[in-house]
C-alpha cells in the first residue's frame, strides 16, 4: 500500500465524546471519500434516469432510486469495512483470498464502465453549455461541439492534476468536489420549491412506497390512451413495458456502479484511513452520498413527471410534430412499427413505404408516441419557464447539469488512473496514472459526434446505465466472499449476530443487483443473436469459478474455518 499522502486526522475516539452537533461537525470535515462517490453518481446517468423516470411513469416510481441507493451503501459500506479492517487494496486480496477469475473480472469491467460512463458524461456537459448556457456555440454544431467538449476535458484533467499534486491538491480537489455536489443539488431543489405550489403532494408521497406490479405492466396514465389505440393496443403494451424496464434498471444502476466499487477503497487508504475509521467511512457515505443522491434525484424525477407524463403539447403542436422534437418522436413511431410488423420486416421496406406507414398513424397512436418521446434537460428547463422566467429555468438547470457532467468526468479519469496503474502494478501517482486518467476523457470527447441520431442527447445514459448495471453483480458477489474471508480478515471478521446480519444484508443486495441484471439481459439481442443471454451465462460462469476460487483457497488458508 502507498503511504497516505494526507496529513493525520485527529484522534476518533476523542470526537465520539463530544455532543452530537460537535461530532457532526468534526466528521463533516473529515469527510472525503463518500463526497467522491456522490460525485460520480450524480452524473448524467443519474439525470436521464431520473428524468426518463419521471416522463414514463410518473410519480410511481420515487421509491425506486432511494432502494437502489440504500442497496448499494451496504455493499460499499461491507467493501469499506474489509479494506480499512486490513489496510490492503482490494484487487491483490481478491486475488488472493477469492479468486484471480473475479479479480480481473471486477478491475477489467471497472474500466470499461468508465470508458463507456464517460461518453454520455461529455454527451451531457455538451448539451448543457450549447443548450442551457451558451446558446450561441450551438450555432456552429461541429465548431460549438468541439469547442464545448474540449473545455469540458480541459477543465475535468486539470482538477485530476491538481489532484495528484499533493496533499494540498488532494484537499482542494475534495473542496471543489463538495462545491459541485451541493450546487447540483440546490439547483434542483430550487426548481421543485419553485414548483411547491402546483404539485401533487399526496401522489408524490405515495410514490415512495413500492408498488411491484409496475415492473411487468404499463404506468397506469397510459391506460386510457393505450386503449384508444384498438387493435395496436398490444403492441403499445409491449414497448411500453419494454421502455419501462430499460429506463428502470438505468435508474437502479446509476445509483452505485461497478467503478465506484473500485474508487471507495482506494480513495480511502489515499487519506490514510485505517481501522479506527469504519465508523466514520458510514457517516461519510449516508452524507456525501446517500442525502445528495436522493435530494436531487427525487426532485428531477417530480419536476419531469410534473411536465412530461403522458404530456403531449411540447411534443406536437396540433397535428405537427415541433421540429425540435421530431427525432425523439419518430423514434418512437419506429420502435412501435418494428414492434408491431416485425422488426425484420419494417427494416427490409423500401424508404418510401416505412415513410408512408409513419405517416399513416392513427391520431391515437400518434398521441401516444408523443407522449413516450425522450425529453432532455433543456426541455425540462424550457417547460419550466412560465413557473421560474426563462433566464432562471435555463442556468439554474444548466449549472446543475454541468457540475453533474463535469465531476463525473473528474471521478471517472481518477478512476481509471487507480485502475490501470493496479494492471500495471504501479503506484497511482506520477505520469502513469495521469496518462491512464487521460482515456475517459479521450473516449468522452467523442460522444457529442457519435450520439448524432434524433434522440436527446441524454438518452445516450439509458444503454451506458443498462451495460454497467449488467456488470454490477460482479462486484456485489466478490465482495460478498471477501466479507466472508477470514484467512484475509482474521480477528477483524465478523462473528456471531454481525456475521448474520451483514450477511443477509449483503446477500439482499446481490441478490437485487443480480436479478436486476437478468431481468434487463435476457431479452437484449444483437440483431438476431442473443447476446444478453450470452452474457448472463459468463456472469453465471464467473461467479461459479469465483465460488470454487474462494473455497479451494479458504480450505488451503484456512482449514479449520470453512
Amino acid at each position: 500500500m502507498n503511504p497516505p499522502e494526507s496529513s493525520p486526522i485527529p484522534d476518533l475516539e476523542a470526537i465520539a465524546q463530544r455532543p452530537f452537533l460537535g461530532r457532526l461537525a468534526a466528521y463533516s470535515k473529515l469527510c472525503g471519500p463518500g463526497w467522491l462517490q456522490g460525485a460520480i453518481t450524480l452524473g448524467s446517468g443519474s439525470l436521464a434516469g431520473a428524468l426518463y423516470l419521471g416522463i414514463i411513469m410518473g410519480y410511481h416510481m420515487l421509491w425506486l432510486q432511494p432502494l437502489a441507493m440504500i442497496l448499494g451503501v451496504v455493499m460499499l459500506s461491507a467493501i469499506a469495512y474489509v479494506t480499512l479492517s486490513t489496510g490492503q487494496r482490494p484487487f491483490a486480496s481478491i486475488n488472493r483470498h477469492v479468486s484471480p477469475i473475479l479479480g480481473w473480472a471486477w478491475l477489467l469491467a471497472t474500466i470499461m464502465a468508465n470508458l463507456v460512463w464517460a461518453l454520455p458524461q461529455f454527451s451531457l456537459g455538451t448539451a448543457a453549455l450549447t443548450q442551457n448556457l451558451i446558446p450561441a456555440l450551438s450555432n456552429s454544431t461541429t465548431g460549438g461541439k468541439f469547442a464545448a467538449g474540449l473545455c469540458l476535458f480541459a477543465v475535468s484533467y486539470a482538477v485530476v492534476w491538481f489532484s495528484a499534486s499533493g496533499t494540498r491538491g488532494i484537499a482542494a480537489f475534495e473542496t471543489i468536489l463538495k462545491t459541485m455536489v451541493a450546487l447540483i443539488v440546490v439547483s434542483f431543489f430550487g426548481v421543485v420549491l419553485a414548483m411547491a405550489n402546483q404539485l401533487p403532494w399526496k401522489e408524490i408521497f405515495a410514490g415512495f412506497v413500492p408498488d411491484f406490479s409496475l415492473l411487468t405492466a404499463p404506468a397506469p396514465g397510459f391506460a386510457a390512451a393505450i386503449e384508444a389505440t384498438s387493435e395496436n393496443a398490444a403492441s403499445w403494451r409491449a414497448l411500453i413495458v419494454e421502455d419501462q424496464k430499460d429506463k428502470m434498471i438505468a435508474a437502479f444502476a446509476t445509483a452505485v456502479g461497478i467503478n465506484m466499487t473500485f474508487l471507495l477503497p482506494y480513495s480511502m487508504l489515499r487519506k490514510g484511513w485505517g481501522k479506527p475509521h469504519r465508523g466514520l467511512a458510514i457517516f461519510d457515505l449516508a452524507t456525501g452520498l446517500i442525502v445528495p443522491f436522493v435530494l436531487a434525484t427525487g426532485c428531477i424525477v417530480i419536476a419531469s413527471a410534473s411536465r412530461f407524463h403522458t404530456q403531449t403539447a411540447d411534443v406536437l403542436e396540433g397535428n405537427a410534430v415541433r421540429p425540435e422534437m421530431a427525432g425523439a418522436y419518430q423514434k418512437v413511431v419506429d420502435t412501435f412499427l418494428k414492434v408491431h410488423h416485425g422488426s425484420g420486416v419494417f427494416g427490409g421496406m423500401a424508404p418510401e413505404d416505412r415513410q408512408q406507414l409513419r405517416q399513416g398513424l392513427p391520431e391515437a397512436d400518434r398521441t401516444l408516441a408523443a407522449m413516450l418521446a425522450n425529453r432532455d434537460a433543456f426541455n425540462l428547463a424550457s417547460a419550466l419557464t412560465p413557473l421560474t422566467g426563462k433566464a432562471f429555468s435555463q442556468w439554474i438547470f444548466g449549472l446543475g447539469v454541468l457540475g453533474m457532467a463535469v465531476s463525473t468526468i473528474i471521478v471517472l479519469m481518477l478512476i481509471n488512473g487507480y485502475a490501470v496503474c493496479e494492471i500495471a502494478g504501479l503506484p497511482p501517482q506520477g505520469p502513469p496514472f495521469l496518462m491512464a486518467a487521460l482515456l475517459p476523457g479521450l473516449t468522452g470527447c467523442l460522444a457529442p459526434f457519435l450520439w448524432t441520431g434524433g434522440d436527446a442527447q441524454a438518452a445516450i445514459a439509458v444503454p451506458a446505465s443498462v451495460i454497467a448495471g449488467a456488470l454490477l453483480p460482479i462486484a456485489y458477489f466478490t465482495f460478498f466472499l471477501l466479507m466472508n474471508s477470514r484467512a484475509l480478515l482474521g480477528p477483524n471478521a465478523p462473528s456471531g449476530a454481525k456475521r448474520v446480519l451483514w450477511n443477509v444484508v449483503m446477500t439482499v443486495a446481490a441478490c437485487v443487483a443480480a436479478a436486476a441484471s437478468v431481468w434487463v439481459l435476457r431479452t437484449k439481442m444483437l440483431g438476431a443473436f442473443p447476446i444478453g443471454k450470452l452474457a448472463i451465462v459468463l456472469l453465471a460462469l464467473l461467479a461459479v469459478g469465483g465460488l470454487i476460487g474462494f473455497l479451494r483457497r479458504s480450505r488451503q488458508q484456512d482449514p479449520n474455518k470453512v
